[in-house]
């Protein structure tokens, strides 16, 4: 459950240092340009802890407490479900399937969870545009990375997850590859400024969230299986 814990604030202190050397270059600039040094300093000041603030804001990375019981998937992400319907998923899935579409504002955490524990078995980018992530067609157009896995909690199913770059989120960096094992809750990737995910379900889930909900990455049940063994 700690295996990427800190990874997050590795990648908003990258951010952090480069706009700091940003800023420094400008406040250089500026008094080589003639301007007051003083008055340089302050305006700088401010919209740069404004930035650092807001990115340590935006990288939070909150443990999941995953609840009791082996016969459900937990939300693979925090914020609201705004798509249950069935889709074709060919690669992980199979064919038809449930799919629960997830949307990231810039305002919720961006760490994604393992909805599952399992084995990784199947990881895939694909290029695409970056129209808006609101949009919920954006998935079948947008850069995306799929993640399938071989699930032993609950047993015997296969899970999906769709990460989705979005109009702001230009970068998706996943954590595990295939042949990555898991837990249940365990930290799997990180996008970057507002996206969107999809979860993809066997037909026979029984899913126990409904439009508009939101959701705790690694701590919502999404859905659950009766005969797990056999699903």
């Amino acid at each position: 459950m700690q295996q990427h814990r800190g990874k997050a604030f590795q990648a908003a202190g990258h951010l952090i240092l480069m706009a700091l050397v940003i800023f420094g270059l400008i406040g250089f600039f500026l008094k080589v340009a003639g301007a007051d040094p003083l008055r340089v300093s302050l305006s700088l000041v401010s919209p740069f802890l404004l930035f650092a603030a807001f990115t340590l804001y935006f990288f939070r990375d909150p443990s999941a407490n995953v609840p009791p019981g082996v016969d459900f998937v937990v939300a693979p992400g925090h914020g609201t479900v705004d798509v249950i319907d069935e889709t074709e998923e060919l690669q992980v899935m199979g064919g038809r399937c449930r799919r629960i579409s997830i949307f990231l504002s810039i305002f919720n955490v961006h760490v994604q969870q393992a909805p599952v524990s399992g084995t990784v078995i199947y990881s895939r980018h694909t290029p695409g545009q970056f129209l808006n992530a609101m949009n919920t067609e954006s998935a079948a157009h947008n850069e995306n990375v799929l993640l399938g896995f071989d699930s032993t909690r609950p047993e015997g199913i296969r899970v999906g997850v769709r990460l989705i770059a979005g109009l702001i989120a230009r970068r998706i960096v996943p954590w595990v590859d295939s042949g990555s094992n898991v837990s249940q809750g365990e930290r799997i990737s990180l996008i970057q400024f507002g996206s969107r995910l999809d979860l993809y379900l066997p037909l026979n889930a029984d899913v126990t969230v409904q439009l508009g909900q939101k959701v705790v990455g690694g701590e919502t049940v999404m859905a659950r299986f009766r005969n797990p063994e056999t699903s």
